[in-house]
């Protein structure tokens, strides 16, 4: 599932008019990298959810959808359905209908082409029973608190001293937004809007959510200026 249905305030004026997610970073759409990577990697059914300008989304998705034959694009309307965005879990569990037992989640917005969504780390995760597996790195300028530890044994941390910043990208089991862990009617009928990390934090907690650090080329294009600077860079 890539999440692509948020305004992009910070990104304004440069947003007013298109979508985030398809902000153009070294020649292509921001989400478009992404996309390529999962489908080199194998994967073929994609869920992208829509607020903000979503028909620009829509478009983008029919035609990429066109050029790739063999892959599957769903797209979850939210801005249609509710007028508003679900933010991150509810915008999930609003999806959750459309997804398997086990899924990735990535957001349309995170640049990092190095890397790799490997049916290994899949399958690995399949086995591992945890709620969710997500991967960190090292501290943006941005960010320099960080949002969840690593243990030695490759656990994520909810309280801990030393923290990395979460990559926006992670492997979740379904059963993470059900009950206990989410309040939120599978396929969200209300329109709950709720954000990720408290769910996160509570699993975390319970020990359910490994994670690992991952030190290639990252970068969160949240600002005029960050784009700027990723597209002066070779």
């Amino acid at each position: 599932m890539l999440l692509a249905a948020g305004r992009g305030m910070r990104m304004r004026p440069l947003t007013d008019d298109v979508p985030k997610p398809l902000l153009v970073v070294h020649g292509k759409p921001l989400m478009q990298w992404p996309l390529e990577a999962l489908a080199v990697s194998g994967f073929r059914r994609f869920v992208v959810n829509t607020a903000w300008l979503g028909e620009q989304i829509d478009a983008f998705c029919l035609d990429w959808q066109a050029q790739h034959p063999g892959t599957e694009v769903t797209i979850s309307r939210e801005g249609q359905d509710f007028g508003y965005a679900l933010e991150t879990a509810g915008g999930i569990a609003r999806a959750l209908p459309l997804l398997g037992e086990v899924f990735w989640v990535l957001a349309g917005d995170v640049y990092a082409p190095g890397f790799a969504f490997s049916p290994v780390s899949v399958a690995r995760f399949q086995a591992s029973g945890m709620l969710a597996h997500i991967w960190l790195v090292p501290n943006p300028p941005h960010n320099p608190r960080g949002d969840f530890g690593l243990s030695a044994d490759g656990m994520a941390l909810n309280q801990t001293e030393m923290r990395h910043t979460y990559s926006t990208i992670g492997l979740y089991r379904r059963e993470l937004f059900e009950p206990p862990w989410c309040d939120i009617v599978a396929g969200n009928p209300q329109g709950t809007a709720e954000p990720l990390a408290p769910l996160l934090r509570r699993a975390m907690d319970a020990g359910r959510v490994s994670a690992e650090l991952y030190t290639g080329p990252w970068v969160d294009v949240g600002t005029p200026a960050r784009l700027a600077e990723l597209n002066a860079t070779a």
